[in-house]
């Protein structure tokens, strides 16, 4: 029995994987990558979604009621459909795109 290696190995090589390229498995650091994600602004953005009845500010609003509840004369404008939460979804929302 003999233990030698063959010629064209590499003993520094150490293990190769056939699985594909590293950057193929997804993990918590690269589940982003080439995926669309929506602007600070967008309804759903970092920004934006604090302006919503679950949001910081859009929650105070609407524990306080009134004219800042959603439907009210003054909540309701900041809503998406509303004249400045509109202005602001059509002007700084939507999705932007992530590069790989």
């Amino acid at each position: 029995m003999s233990s030698q290696r063959p010629q064209d190995s590499n003993p520094r090589a150490g293990v190769r994987s056939s699985a594909g390229m590293t950057g193929s498995t997804q993990t918590p650091a690269n589940k982003h990558l080439g995926q669309d994600k929506p602007g600070v602004f967008d309804k759903e953005g970092a920004i934006g979604k604090q302006f919503t009845p679950e949001g910081a500010l859009g929650g105070a609003a609407q524990a306080i009621g009134g004219p800042l509840d959603k439907e009210g004369a003054i909540g309701k404008q900041f809503t998406p459909e509303g004249s400045i939460g509109g202005a602001m979804q059509d002007k700084m929302g939507g999705m932007k795109k992530r590069s790989n």
